[in-house]
């Protein structure tokens, strides 16, 4: 049975082009890039043309990306190259609702001395313009902000906070892990200083990812070693995956237009329907503004990782929150951030749709939910009291 993979905001399947574009790399021009010789020297055009391929997806310039290994690594270089470039500066600006990369991070230098401000979000998952103003201040060295959240898919106000921030010259980094590929990124006019973006979240292998920063912006590696990355960002490249990356974002770039109005489309037929036809069901998040490709919808009186398990019987795959934190038995942490009721909170699933599901996929998920969310909640405590009322 193939699998109807609702879950590309934890991973996204290799695009066939893309693995077709890596393949020579993994078998046959295996060389090191550092090399003098030319069988290892020859990689080096390559590697720039997968860097001019991923500048182009957000209209940076070739130098104003560095590779990395993924979206975790370029969160922590924005964030720690912040507080090496002010070392005088103590405080650091965020929101309660960024994925572990960011929040862990920020955790970590919490206990190092540095102040952390963790903005609140409303019950539609929005950030709380008047407490970021009244955050930010003369001790502020860096503020990280999602551009999209990974459970929810809301998007946040990147532009109108960056122009806030570049008056004050407090340094901006947004986490767009997300958001790049699926949503019409230009750091031209956007007011951001660094940027990540992740290969595994636009159908690139996982193990590698990139930082833009922009031009005039100091910069501390993080990764200290060899030259690799004029200086920037040490260690032999993954060459293959990095020309599979530049090739993904030469799709996404292509396609972007038509996959916006494909996956809305998709989605909200999902989503209209299961609400529908699941009683005491609602969609988290604001619904206005978010990815075309997710849907966070809890099912009140029921346990997520019940639908997950009865969903997986017939092959569908979905989430209860971020792959991050999936092992974890604690309720979402975005979620809680929201005020989900306790009723509802539990029972939440993402669906994240690709460039890949169909109508047929959909209509399975439509087919087989009701039935599951009906059996669940019969046998759970809570079920069988909202059935009795």
């Amino acid at each position: 049975m193939n699998p109807i993979y609702l879950d590309n905001n934890a991973t996204t399947p290799v695009a066939p082009e893309v693995l077709d574009e890596m393949l020579p790399y993994l078998r046959d021009l295996y060389g090191n890039p550092s090399s003098m010789h030319t069988f290892g020297g020859q990689l080096y055009k390559k590697i720039e043309e997968a860097r001019a391929q991923v500048a182009a997806l957000i209209g940076a310039e070739l130098d104003e990306i560095i590779f990395t290994s993924c979206g975790t690594e370029s969160d922590n270089t924005a964030i720690m190259n912040a507080v090496e470039t002010f070392p005088q500066k103590r405080h650091i600006v965020s929101t309660r609702v960024e994925h572990p990369a960011v929040r862990n991070f920020c955790k970590h230098l919490a206990r190092k001395g540095y102040r952390v401000t963790f903005l609140p979000v409303d019950s539609l998952g929005r950030l709380n313009i008047e407490a970021f103003m009244k955050a930010i201040d003369e001790d502020t060295a860096v503020v990280s902000i999602m551009y999209a959240n990974n459970e929810t898919g809301v998007m946040f106000p990147i532009h109108e906070l960056g122009e806030i921030l570049r008056e004050r010259k407090i340094l901006f980094h947004t986490d767009a892990v997300q958001a790049v590929g699926k949503i019409p990124i230009d750091v031209k006019t956007l007011p951001v200083d660094m940027l990540s973006l992740s290969g595994h979240k636009l159908h690139a292998p996982k193990g590698v990812g990139a930082l833009y920063v922009r031009k005039g912006t100091r910069f501390y590696p993080y990764i200290i070693g060899g030259h690799q990355e004029n200086g920037r960002r040490a260690g032999t490249e993954n060459v293959a995956s990095l020309i599979g990356m530049g090739k993904a974002c030469e799709l996404a770039m292509q396609n972007l237009d038509k996959e916006i109005v494909y996956l809305s489309s998709l989605r909200d037929k999902l989503e209209r329907t299961l609400l529908q036809n699941c009683p005491d069901a609602r969609v988290n998040g604001d619904i206005e503004h978010r990815l075309p490709n997710t849907t966070n919808i809890s099912f009140e009186y029921v346990e997520g990782e019940a639908i997950l398990l009865r969903l997986n019987e017939y092959g569908i795959c979905a989430s209860s929150g971020s792959a991050c934190t999936s092992g974890s038995l604690e309720p979402s942490h975005v979620l809680r951030s929201m005020g989900v009721p306790f009723t509802c909170i539990h029972g939440s699933i993402r669906f994240s749709l690709s460039r890949y599901n169909g109508d047929a996929e959909i209509d399975k998920v439509i087919e087989v939910m009701p039935s599951i969310i009906q059996k669940l909640r019969t046998l759970s405590p809570f079920g069988k009291e909202k059935i009795k009322v």
